[in-house]
């Protein structure tokens, strides 16, 4: 059995840029080329630089192919962080999708990453990180934490998205390349298990299984109520412990996790009855996407003197938190994520979003873009600023989106996770893989569909 090389950490000295060919720990003749293609099209020198580091900064610093009972087997890290989240994982690696066809390298490197994440789910659907080998001991910071550790989980904080995410990437690359390999009888064990966690955590019949309690001062790192949450009334949502920024939430049914549910459930449905024939777990994922569609409408819509917008929380009893947090999935990304269902009612929220009646929005004399707990005020998240060009149509928005996002990096050469509003040189994360690759995704998609917008 060929086990997944896990990446060292101190293997690549982030001040040199991108590593260099003998040091990159995966090679793509049709990354390369399309390096080559896209970089060509971008009149600025600057961004050009940028985003020849930054697409391929996955495969070239945090992937670790190998094998598993003789199939494909990938780790993902995130970066300086030795585990792998299934969240960031899944994200890190979606731009690579458009180029499969073209390398069978590449696919097979995807398909293990696949493979690898249904292992993981397997092992526990409640975790959200785990271990690049899933013998090590978890992360440092877990390992006093008060829940059911598994064998090979990293850290196990229950996040919607986590289970949503390993379907966007199953469902992108079964329709990029047709293959449909990677869906065997594991890989559907594992999805029935998302189907019946997602229904255990609309708490229709009690709490159901999952708590957490940490020893922190930090109050985002726990669950009130003995670990469990606060309480929620069953309406059809479903209940999440934790926001795709790893911070706890306030009121349980986070909504665009919910909205991204709905997206995933739906896919996953498509991919039972096309691939598995499984009419059983088609119509069940298909059953409760229409559920929480349903119960967002009712519930997870709120009333702002500029019209009704989105919430970013709720309970089910009427209590609403109203805020974006600039990790995806987040209100303004909906549409990223295909899961915003209504175009006026998302022009709205992400209205709000991008204005100081979010409280995590922060301007400054470096940029304006949102944050959120996580790392605190005053601290932009570039994602954000990536997430807003995205969702724009607004010429004059993503070059400034781009602005903002190149002076943040200047004289380092990759994205960082968040920095100062005022002072870009004050910034967490150097290596922060999936900040990387969407900016690469970003500009490289830019480069074909706007030209115009990147030009010095």
């Amino acid at each position: 059995m060929a086990k997944a090389q896990v990446p060292a950490t101190d293997h690549w000295d982030i001040k040199q840029g991108r590593p260099k060919p003998a040091d990159r720990r995966f090679r793509s003749a049709a990354v390369e080329e399309f390096l080559t293609d896209r970089s060509a099209r971008i009149g600025d020198p600057a961004l050009a630089a940028l985003f020849i580091n930054c697409f391929p900064n996955t495969l070239d610093t945090t992937v670790a192919p190998g094998q598993f009972e003789g199939k494909p087997d990938t780790a993902v890290l995130t970066g300086d962080i030795p585990a792998m989240w299934l969240r960031d994982s899944s994200a890190q690696v979606w731009p690579y999708l458009q180029l499969a066809v073209k390398d069978r390298a590449l696919r097979q490197l995807l398909e293990g990453v696949i493979r690898r994440q249904t292992r993981c789910i397997l092992i526990d659907p409640y975790a959200n990180a785990f271990m690049a080998d899933l013998d090590a001991p978890p992360l440092s910071w877990s390992t006093k934490d008060l829940t059911d550790m598994k064998r090979g989980v990293g850290e196990r904080k229950w996040e919607v998205d986590s289970l949503c995410y390993p379907i966007r990437l199953a469902h992108g690359y079964w329709k990029q390349t047709g293959d449909t390999g990677p869906f065997d009888q594991q890989w559907r064990q594992a999805m029935r298990l998302v189907v019946d966690t997602l229904r255990v955590q609309q708490r229709k019949q009690g709490l159901g299984p999952y708590h957490f309690q940490r020893e922190s001062t930090v109050s985002t790192e726990m669950l009130p109520a003995h670990g469990f949450g606060n309480p929620v009334r069953p309406v059809g949502l479903i209940a999440s412990g934790f926001r795709p920024s790893d911070d706890a939430c306030i009121f349980p049914f986070l909504v665009p996790s919910n909205l991204f549910a709905v997206t995933s459930l739906r896919q996953l449905a498509k991919m039972a009855h096309a691939i598995l024939h499984d009419e059983a777990l088609a119509n069940d994922a298909s059953s409760l996407a229409s559920e929480v569609e349903q119960a967002l409408q009712q519930h997870a819509i709120a009333t702002t003197p500029q019209g009704t917008i989105w919430a970013y929380e709720v309970d089910g009893f009427g209590g609403q938190l109203l805020m974006d947090d600039a990790n995806v999935p987040s209100l303004l990304g909906l549409p990223y994520l295909e899961s915003s269902p209504d175009k006026d009612l998302y022009a709205r929220t992400r209205a709000f979003c991008w204005s100081d009646r979010n409280p995590w929005f922060f301007r400054g004399t470096a940029g304006e873009g949102i944050g959120g707990p996580h790392e605190g005020r005053r601290m932009i998240w570039p994602m954000s600023q990536m997430i807003y060009a995205f969702t724009s149509s607004n010429p004059s928005e993503i070059r400034q989106s781009l602005k903002m996002l190149k002076n943040s990096a200047e004289g380092f050469g990759f994205m960082h996770e968040s920095y100062d509003q005022d002072n870009p040189k004050k910034f967490t994360r150097e290596w922060f893989a999936w900040a990387n690759t969407l900016f690469g995704e970003l500009v490289g998609t830019l480069a074909v569909s706007h030209p115009e917008l990147l030009r010095s």
